[in-house]
C-alpha cells in the first residue's frame, strides 16, 4: 500500500504544481488586463472587457468533469495524451486560469486608488503604476489567492484521477471505491486533507508576514521621488 501511497502523492503534487504554474503565469496578465480595462480604469475599454469578462465566465462555469471530457482533443493535440498526471495538467490549468484571473483582478480593486492618482499625478505611466503600484500593494491578496486556487486544484485533481488523471483521486476510485478497500480510501481521504491544511497555513503565514511588512504606510518609488499613503487616523469620539 505504502508504494501505490507514494507514487500517486507524487502523481497529485505534479498535478497540482504544474497547472498552478501555468495559471499564476496566464492568470495574473488576464487579471492585470480585466482591472485595466474596467469602467474608469486606466486604459478603459469596453469592448476587451466584455470580451474577456465572458471568456472567462465561460471558462468559469463549464463542471471540472464536462471540461475534461471536451478538452480531450486539445489536451491530446498539445501533450500528446489525454490521461495520466501530465494529461491533466491541460484541463487543470484550463479550469484554473479563470478563475485565478477574477481573483486578481479582485485584487487588485481593492488596492488604495490614492495611490495609483499619486504614481500617475508623479509622472508613473500605466506600467510603472502595475508593477510598483498595484502588484506590490495587492501582494497579500495575490498569495491568498494563489492559495485558494492550490486548494481548488487539489479537489480537481481528484476529480481528474477518477476519470484516468492518476494521483489520489484514482487511487481512491481504483483501489478504494472498486475494490473495496476501505482502509486506503480513508488514509487517501486523510491525506488530501493534511495536504490541503498544509498549503492553507503556509498561505495564510506568508499573507500575514507581507502584511505587516507593509506597515501602516504605503511607499511607492516613481523614478526618483516617493509617493506615500498614510492610512487614515481612526476618528475619536466627540466629548
Amino acid at each position: 500500500m505504502q508504494p501505490l501511497l507514494y507514487d500517486n502523492t507524487l502523481d497529485t503534487l505534479f498535478m497540482v504544481w504544474w497547472s498552478t504554474f501555468y495559471a499564476v503565469l496566464i492568470g495574473i496578465p488576464v487579471g492585470i488586463l480585466l482591472h485595466l480595462t474596467g469602467r474608469g480604469a486606466m486604459l478603459q475599454n469596453f469592448v476587451v472587457f466584455k470580451a474577456l469578462g465572458t471568456l472567462v465566465n465561460t471558462g468559469r462555469s463549464f463542471p471540472f468533469l464536462i471540461l475534461i471530457v471536451v478538452l480531450i482533443p486539445f489536451t491530446r493535440l498539445v501533450v500528446g495524451v489525454s490521461i495520466g498526471p501530465t494529461g491533466a495538467v491541460v484541463p487543470l490549468t484550463i479550469a484554473a486560469i479563470p478563475f485565478f484571473a477574477r481573483l486578481v483582478e479582485a485584487a487588485l480593486r481593492e488596492v488604495d486608488h490614492g495611490l495609483v492618482e499619486a504614481a500617475q499625478a508623479m509622472g508613473g505611466g500605466t506600467w510603472t503604476v502595475v508593477f510598483k503600484v498595484l502588484l506590490p500593494q495587492a501582494l497579500p491578496a495575490l498569495v491568498a489567492a494563489v492559495t485558494t486556487t492550490v486548494i481548488t486544484l487539489v479537489g480537481y485533481s481528484a476529480i481528474a484521477g477518477a476519470v484516468g488523471g492518476g494521483g489520489l483521486g484514482n487511487l481512491a476510485y481504483t483501489y478504494g471505491y472498486q475494490q473495496y478497500e476501505t482502509s486506503l480510501m480513508i488514509t487517501t481521504v486523510v491525506e488530501l486533507v493534511v495536504l490541503v491544511t498544509l498549503v492553507q497555513l503556509i498561505g495564510d503565514l506568508i499573507v500575514r508576514r507581507r502584511a505587516r511588512r507593509g506597515g501602516r504606510a504605503a511607499t511607492v518609488r516613481v523614478g526618483l521621488r516617493r509617493v506615500r499613503a498614510e492610512e487614515p487616523a481612526p476618528a475619536t469620539e466627540a466629548a
